[in-house]
């Protein structure tokens, strides 16, 4: 293993760890000011979702790009536990029977197999309100302007036209609403998967109030390592290992998607893989070795088993 590689290993389990910490005191028991009561049945679902699993890439990537600018790690873990915590609540709601019906999350039972459904819906609701409470916290940055500008990008990467709208596209890929309509998958995924990741990218950038031409660097990175993350996961779920994965392989095919896999084939989708790759190191190459720990976490993502 590379130094490189070495660093970046360590450096993303400190960012998992310190990420895992700051949830749990974010999802703690005790109320905070204007707040009445956290239901213990809900704040429990939260954690269960929250706490114990996950790479935490999206935190990692906030941190990571802050830190091309000298960002407070403080700062930064907490605009990436904001990110996380709309992922995992989107994960809380893609598992539902009425979305992709998963019984498997990370290993164990999906939110709404050990709860109920009306419990799951409510925790991926509480944890989407949880994140722009914290993305707005003072602690973020002192200029309230860059507060709001971290605030309103996170809402489009996880709304209409970000996440969320990608879930819909998704499921009228597959015929729910009548007849199957045609997928742009590279779009979709864009929207689906995409947006969050790039906005771990692109928050780095505004947390360190960076040059036009610094901004769009870690913009089209972001994209380049979306689009990745997607195939890789569109590869896992054809040729990985259900029990490394923690989760059903072969649901996309039995959900009849088009996916990255179905439209290149596997070769053809792993080529495409390498010139994302390629793509990601050329847009990093305005911040140097600044940007050895992001093109390591470009390869990690292409190169994942689970």
């Amino acid at each position: 293993m590379t130094g490189t590689a070495i660093d970046f290993s360590k450096r993303l389990d400190q960012t998992a760890e310190d990420t895992e910490a700051l949830l749990a005191r974010l999802l703690a028991d005790a109320p905070l000011p204007d707040e009445i009561v956290r239901p213990k049945r809900l704040i429990e679902a939260m954690r269960y979702s929250s706490l114990g699993g996950g790479k935490r890439l999206r935190p990692f990537l906030v941190v990571e790009s802050a830190a091309a600018f000298g960002v407070a790690r403080e700062a930064a873990l907490l605009a990436g536990a904001a990110l996380e915590c709309i992922h995992c609540y989107s994960l809380i709601h893609d598992d539902l029977p009425a979305m992709d019906n998963s019984d498997l999350r990370r290993g164990r039972p999906t939110l709404h197999k050990a709860y109920d459904d009306a419990t799951a819906i409510l925790a991926g609701d509480a944890l989407l309100t949880l994140a722009f409470d914290i993305i707005t916290r003072d602690e973020i940055h002192k200029d309230a302007n860059v507060r709001l500008l971290l605030t309103r990008a996170l809402a489009r990467a996880a709304g209409i036209g970000g996440m969320a709208g990608g879930q819909m596209l998704d499921l009228a890929g597959e015929g729910r609403f009548g007849d199957r309509e045609p997928v742009d998958v590279a779009r979709l995924q864009q929207m689906k998967t995409g947006a969050l990741l790039r906005y771990g990218c692109i928050a780095g950038a505004i947390l360190g109030q960076s040059s036009q031409k610094e901004y769009q660097a870690l913009d089209d990175y972001g994209r380049a390592l979306g689009e990745a993350f997607q195939i890789a996961d569109d590869l896992l779920d054809v040729e990985g290992d259900a029990t490394a994965l923690g989760k059903q392989t072969g649901q996309d095919a039995a959900l009849g998607k088009t996916t990255f896999v179905t439209q290149l084939g596997i070769e053809g989708a792993k080529k495409r893989v390498g010139d994302l790759l390629a793509r990601a190191d050329a847009a990093l190459s305005i911040f140097g070795a600044k940007g050895d720990v992001l093109r390591a976490a470009a390869r990690f993502v292409a190169d994942r088993k689970n």
